[in-house]
């Protein structure tokens, strides 16, 4: 059994940040229950419309639950998510600001019911705050809160990281770890709570390191100028004779000498080596170098070195990779490579519990495990608030 295993867990259909919580929490043993938005008229939001001609039992980031076809606007569908909340140790949400309240369905009526749920809310600007109704994705998010501008070589515009650093780190993972914390809160007698992940303030929160390494005088806000991000020539991708690319992280003196010695320089570069004056000559040596071989000859002259060189490995590389093979990192389900379950456990299992389901396909199912009799799911029926 997993860590979470005995834990309900609400999911309100959304995109992005609020599903990764999702499937993190179910990775880990909890029993989560995705409300899909269900409508016979196919009234459903843009969002979701546009995405239904794919196949959602192939959409990794829903494995591992149930779901529950809901007509939110149906009369009925409130008093239904009620009585299930009730019952549940956590509900995610990540809808605009108001919207859960408007449906009858914010924190105070949840809480009410269930004085020990624990209400995450995931949005991009937070609950509060001159941006909270406006619209925003990943982009914006790291935008404001700073992460962006760091994510640039010199010179050049910042690069958005795809939705790394916004969506699934400072938003996803800060939610499901207040999650986890509120639950342990309550388990040691602790009240309910709402938990507000902002994906600006998580984001921001993973730039603490460079705030202590300004403070301390140790990195310039320019970017691409610093031993980390690509300013100087031990810490930089470089491309090789087949076109790929290979990650040199030698940052340590002692890696960083394993690494000049490889590459067949003088010793006395080492002295060099935080000389931000010999930084550029010395990233143009090494790139000339690099340039020689090819990337998967440079995996193999630099394998069981301390000399901190890898290969950039595809999406489809990755999982054949002999290191990630050893460790199961990559697993596959009906079909789909993907990413394994994380972390690891020395007393408790973790595993995909089921791939990704049909829109509303586990509704009769769900609805009985919250106890629902058969009287008043086949009345929900007839009103048309389950699909």
């Amino acid at each position: 059994m997993g860590p979470l295993d005995g834990i309900r867990v609400i999911e309100m259909a959304g995109m992005g940040p609020g599903p990764f919580t999702a499937m993190l929490l179910a990775d880990l043993g909890a029993d989560v229950t995705r409300v899909d938005r269900w409508s016979d008229s196919g009234d459903l939001p843009d969002t979701e419309r546009r995405v239904r001609g794919t196949d959602p039992t192939r959409y990794v980031l829903h494995r591992g639950r149930r779901s529950l076809g809901v007509d939110l606007k149906a009369p009925g569908a409130t008093e239904l998510l009620l009585d299930m909340a009730a019952q549940a140790d956590a509900l995610i949400e990540g809808f605009r600001p108001g919207v859960m309240e408007r449906l009858g369905l914010g924190p105070d009526a949840c809480l009410a019911r269930n004085p020990r749920l624990i209400y995450g809310r995931m949005t991009g600007w937070g609950q509060d705050g001159p941006l909270a109704a406006t619209a925003g994705h990943d982009i914006n998010y790291i935008a404001l809160s700073g992460a962006l501008d760091q994510v640039a070589r010199a010179g050049e515009r910042p690069l958005p990281p795809v939705n790394f650093v916004g969506d699934m780190g400072g938003g996803g993972l800060i939610l499901a770890y207040g999650i986890v914390c509120a639950l342990l809160a309550v388990a040691r007698g602790g009240s309910g709570q709402v938990v507000d992940a902002a994906i600006t303030d998580g984001s921001a929160l993973l730039t603490a390191m460079l705030y202590g390494l300004v403070a301390q005088g140790r990195w310039s806000t320019t970017p691409g100028t610093n031993f980390a991000d690509t300013g100087a020539p031990y810490y930089e991708v470089y491309e090789t004779a087949d076109g790929k690319h290979v990650a040199v992280g030698a940052i340590e003196p002692r890696f960083y000498a394993t690494l000049i010695g490889k590459l067949g320089l003088e010793p006395e570069a080492e002295v060099t080596q935080n000389d931000r004056s010999h930084w550029p000559e010395t990233k143009r040596r090494f790139a000339e170098i690099f340039r020689t071989r090819t990337r998967d000859e440079w995996a193999d002259y630099f394998e069981n070195t301390d000399a901190c060189v890898t290969p950039v490995l595809s999406m489809e590389e990755a999982p054949r990779h002999p290191h990630n093979r050893a460790r199961s990192s990559f697993v596959q389900v009906d079909g789909v490579v993907q990413p394994a379950p994380a972390p690891r456990f020395s007393a408790s299992a973790i595993r995909i519990g089921r791939p990704p389901p049909a829109p509303g396909e586990d509704t009769v199912s769900v609805l009985r495990d919250y106890g629902f009799t058969p009287a008043r799911i086949e009345m929900l029926r007839s009103q048309k608030v389950i699909g």
